[in-house]
């Protein structure tokens, strides 16, 4: 029999800055409001595509778990060894799965240090480093603005035609940089800007989502569903009228109630109750509002093969990020969107060997490949769009990623 690998987590106990313990090698990260998970090097990777992407990756997760020995004297979620996960919103586009050699984890004050090898405790950073500004130059998205709103109208079209009641388009924006892309001050700029969202990074792949697509722990699921937006001012008087306006707004009461019920049909079958509120809040971020729900489960305990995978491969895509129906919806965006998503709109975060875990949906992000940046943003389509007003919130939504690297 082959000798398992050691994994150790030791408490640290001290307040940690995560984002700023970052080496400059491909880090990952899941941080909300200084809590949450950084990590670096990697034990293993791999890439999993296909209608059975969900599956495969539980797959090679649990037989990865099977070649370790786990030490944990913290025991509570996010401790042990952490698989980052970053699919791809497409089945048939590559999504990774990658396994940090070192893992720091804080919440509520207390911090952790999860380590894979016989080695001994790594050494933190003493310090942040003192990261260099890079110069951006930006291009054009994969189609023009003005062709943009050409499609949001085919869009209004087929659903005022067909049995098609919504549907997300997104597009988006190239940017170049003299020299590699960093991603670590881009994601502090995130951090300190949107503290609220969940600051993700995972092959490349890094933003500010402020959308939870599937919380675990202890048996309770948990999903916050976003849909409906408007645009801040800046001035707190205003902002307050129109986060009533976007309340009472018929069209954007219609788009959530589509995004809220697609993620509770989803949750029902593994649950013995879910929790949907009659009506959403209004989530107030940096740059817009947004109309929000939290649904809520407790997860029938006789289904013991329900996991995370599971239910992930239920809930994605949902309405907030497709359409409704999704299948409709799906087969639009291929044929009209004109881009390739990539892992913009899938599902990202972590999970842990006790199937504890966050993802949230991959927005307001960007994917790094060397020198370049493509950033990405999607508004949700139906009856009542109009396609100016949609690309005024898509330039909206693009925000987060211009003020980081700015």
């Amino acid at each position: 029999m082959p000798q398992l690998i050691p994994v150790t987590t030791a408490r640290l106990g001290e307040h940690l800055p995560l984002l700023e313990l970052l080496p400059d090698s491909a880090p990952v990260t899941w941080v909300r409001g200084g809590d949450g998970l950084v990590g670096w090097g990697s034990y293993a990777t791999t890439a999993v595509s296909g209608p059975n992407r969900f599956n495969d990756a539980r797959k090679w997760w649990h037989l990865q778990l099977e070649k370790l020995a786990i030490s944990d004297s913290v025991h509570v979620s996010g401790t042990g060894p952490i698989l980052f996960t970053s699919f791809s919103f497409d089945p048939n586009e590559e999504s990774v799965l990658v396994i940090p050699e070192i893992v720091v984890g804080m919440r509520n004050g207390s911090s952790w240090i999860t380590w894979i090898g016989d080695q001994a405790q790594p050494k933190l950073a003493e310090s942040a480093q003192t990261l260099e500004d890079a110069e951006y130059n930006w291009g054009d998205g994969s189609i023009s603005p003005a062709e943009w709103q050409i499609r949001v109208a085919q869009a209004i079209k087929e659903i005022e035609s067909t049995k098609l009641e919504k549907v997300v388009l997104a597009r988006d924006l190239k940017v170049n940089s003299h020299r590699a892309i960093d991603p670590r001050k881009i994601l502090r700029n995130l951090s300190a800007e949107y503290p609220s969202t969940w600051i993700f990074a995972v092959d490349g792949l890094i933003g500010a989502t402020p959308e939870l697509l599937l919380r675990l722990s202890r048996g309770m699921v948990t999903s916050r569903v976003l849909a409906g937006t408007i645009s801040k001012t800046g001035d707190d008087e205003r902002d307050l009228a129109l986060a009533a306006s976007l309340a009472r707004s018929s069209k954007d009461l219609e788009e959530h109630e589509y995004a809220v019920r697609s993620v509770a049909d989803a949750l029902d079958p593994f649950c013995t109750s879910t929790n949907v509120p009659e009506s959403p809040f209004v989530l107030h971020l940096a740059n817009v509002m947004h109309l929000a729900t939290d649904v809520t489960g407790a997860l029938i305990e006789s289904k013991k093969s329900v996991d995370a995978f599971t239910i992930l491969e239920k809930l994605h895509p949902s309405a907030a990020v497709c359409g409704t129906p999704t299948e409709i919806a799906a087969k639009l965006i291929k044929d009209i969107e004109g881009m390739p998503r990539g892992r913009y709109a899938g599902p990202v975060g972590w999970l842990d060997a006790r199937g504890d875990g966050e993802l949230g949906i991959a927005l307001r992000c960007g994917q790094i490949s060397g020198n370049e940046l493509r950033i990405f943003a999607g508004c949700g389509i139906v009856a009542g769009s109009n396609p100016e007003k949609e690309l005024t919130e898509s330039n909206a939504k693009f925000a987060p990623m211009r003020s980081a690297l700015s």
